[in-house]
């Protein structure tokens, strides 16, 4: 049975009503790959109008949290003890050019530490949703991370460097290094959704450098609720601060951060 709270039936309504607007967006932003102009325009739109379904419904239902998120940015409440992290489509870029991995994110801090998470993604009806010490669900699932513990039997997430980014050159070491030891690499372009599939046991490990909170937030907690471990990339708790983040179990943690930090030969 998976995880009925009220502050979880805030946030997962929440993402099912945001999710209205993105699917009809997403068939929208298909039928737009035909025209010269071309759907950036549209996608941002589609971005700005999911993020003020969220912000509404959630302040409705807590009005006196704060909000961190993508668009609007830092938004304070009355209750600093409390906050959103918000990404109300992560993986622009698959939605852009019509690929179905995308997700809404929404992560609950309380008192800095996270606390609820929802990473949904509407065109497979998957919800991956967590809170702190009540354990990782998919739906009705409970989740726990693949029990694996030999790097060449692994599957690894990643993101790379988009253009204009900077990190390239570092990204594509690691890349190597990644490449040289494991079963093999995925790019999905999602990373609250590569997070989520680490608990699914889909992914065995994911990482990345630079990211944002919104990007990560909601991920790490469910990642850490079904068993797994999650770090940055020197191995402390500061990835909403720097951007930096590897997940994986606790067998296969140590051995890819050293890795990545290049101590592994």
């Amino acid at each position: 049975m998976t995880i009925r709270t009220p502050i979880m039936n805030v946030m997962t309504a929440a993402a099912r009503k945001a999710a209205r607007s993105l699917r009809r967006d997403f068939g929208e932003v298909e039928a737009l790959q035909v025209s010269r102009k071309g759907p950036s325009d549209f996608v941002t739109a589609a971005d700005k109008r999911v993020e003020g379904v969220l912000f509404a419904e959630l302040s409705r239902a807590r009005p006196a949290y704060g909000f961190l998120m993508e668009e609007r940015g830092a938004v304070e409440g009355a209750d600093k003890a409390h906050r959103f992290i918000i990404d109300p489509l992560d993986g622009t870029t698959n939605f852009l050019h019509s690929v179905p991995h995308f997700s809404i994110s929404i992560a609950l801090e309380r008192e800095g530490q996270l606390a609820s998470a929802v990473v949904f993604n509407p065109v497979t009806d998957e919800m991956f949703v967590a809170e702190k010490s009540h354990g990782a669900y998919l739906n009705e699932k409970r989740l726990r991370v693949a029990a694996r513990t030999s790097l060449s039997d692994i599957l690894v997430a990643s993101g790379a460097p988009f253009m204009g980014k900077e990190g390239r050159d570092e990204f594509l070491v690691e890349l190597n290094a990644v490449l040289s030891a494991t079963a093999g690499m995925r790019r999905f372009g999602a990373a609250s959704l590569d997070l989520a599939w680490v608990a699914a046991g889909r992914f065995d490990a994911f990482w990345e450098r630079e990211l944002k909170a919104w990007d990560v937030a909601a991920g790490i907690l469910i990642v850490r609720e079904a068993g797994g471990v999650v770090t940055d990339l020197v191995g402390r708790d500061n990835m909403l601060e720097n951007g930096d983040i590897l997940a994986a179990n606790d067998h296969l943690h140590r051995p890819l951060l050293e890795l990545l930090q290049g101590k592994q030969k």
